[in-house]
């Protein structure tokens, strides 16, 4: 538990300290954030410094790396110690830092060319491509289990090759479902401060219980989580409306990446739908607006993704942004429970 915290503090400090060094060196630079036309609302964001997610990148390393040294313990006191780093730990740490290098790039060709468009999708899918194609090499020479579970029994042992386009198809869709959720102050900040919290629960609930779950690593998975819960907290005290910086799609796209990289070395595959499940509700009211628009000519929202519909319903951005906050609160508790009571099945035989 020590390190769990020791994860979460130290990239805490590092982003509520750094992200007002970065908001002075971005704006030094002119690296602001573009505004759709559509939002007449977010006029006032235009030229917010963006890219904020660098500083949460630099803080989540850190943390991580950082709480596996020790220098006091308890009963012990003073002296130094290293503990040993798990191979799942850094695969989680690359599905972080390579989707945000991919988002990375993608701010970058946004401020270069001074217009709301990045990366072609083929580059896009390029990048993530080979993230996939890394992260699942690794996670089956590291032994991670090729099999498709819920919580903890297995359902379908996918083989590595259909593996590797599970990883792919999960860290894509958790990337762009998160950067979708993106266009709010504060709004993936503090969900995912949820989210990852809960992933914080379940890894060390399964580091407590190697006999039930047999996920090597697990704390190390648990420091990792802990380290991005610390990171998006100290981000959101700036990031919270009205945003002093934005995290673009260098933080949303590393905070999908680390969402789909817990899933997947944590063995809860679907289980991300539940906890993750505000932005599942984002993307699929993307999905049924394009869907709708196509085949029928007609819209079903005002505009995709959802939460500018509420906002274009007249709804002030902070009642949007707090209301989501509940929904994925609700999510992440059923999620939890869900985890938690298959816990008592596997232990006492029912709950």
């Amino acid at each position: 538990m020590i390190l769990l915290l020791i994860a979460a503090t130290t990239s805490f400090l590092i982003t509520i300290l750094g992200t007002p060094v970065a908001i002075r060196v971005l704006r030094a630079n002119n690296i602001g954030q573009f505004i759709q036309e559509e939002l007449e609302g977010h006029a006032h964001k235009r030229g917010t410094p963006t890219m904020g997610g660098v500083v949460m990148l630099v803080a989540v390393v850190v943390g991580y790396v950082g709480a596996h040294f020790q220098f006091f313990t308890f009963g012990d006191g003073f002296g130094f110690s290293v503990e040993p780093f798990a191979a799942v730990g850094w695969l989680a740490v690359l599905g972080f830092l390579g989707m945000g290098a991919i988002g990375f790039f993608d701010d970058f060709v946004k401020y270069a060319r001074k217009q709301n468009k990045g990366l072609s999708k083929r580059w896009k899918f390029f990048g993530q491509l080979a993230v996939a194609g890394l992260f699942a090499w690794g996670a089956v020479a590291a032994g991670v289990s090729t099999e498709l579970t819920i919580t903890r029994v297995p359902m379908l042992d996918l083989g590595p090759w259909f593996y590797a386009l599970l990883v792919l198809l999960m860290l894509t869709a958790a990337a762009n479902a998160v950067n979708l959720t993106d266009g709010l102050d504060g709004l993936v900040a503090g969900s995912g401060s949820l989210v990852f919290g809960a992933y914080v629960l379940v890894a060390f609930w399964q580091f407590r219980n190697p006999a039930i779950y047999q996920v090597e690593g697990a704390l190390d998975l648990g420091m990792f989580a802990a380290a991005v819960v610390g990171a998006v907290l100290g981000f959101l005290w700036w990031n919270a409306a009205p945003a002093k910086i934005i995290m673009g799609d260098t933080g949303s796209q590393a905070l999908g990446g680390a969402l789909a990289s817990l899933a997947l070395l944590t063995n809860t595959h679907l289980l991300l739908i539940l906890l993750g499940g505000l932005y599942v509700m984002v993307t699929v009211s993307v999905i049924l607006q394009v869907f709708s628009f196509r085949v029928f000519g007609k819209r079903i929202f005002r505009m995709a993704p959802i939460h500018h519909h509420f906002e274009l319903k007249g709804w002030p951005e902070t009642t949007v942004i707090i209301r989501f906050w509940i929904l994925a609160g609700i999510m992440v508790a059923i999620g939890v429970g869900l985890f938690y009571a298959d816990f008592l099945v596997a232990t006492e035989g029912g709950i």
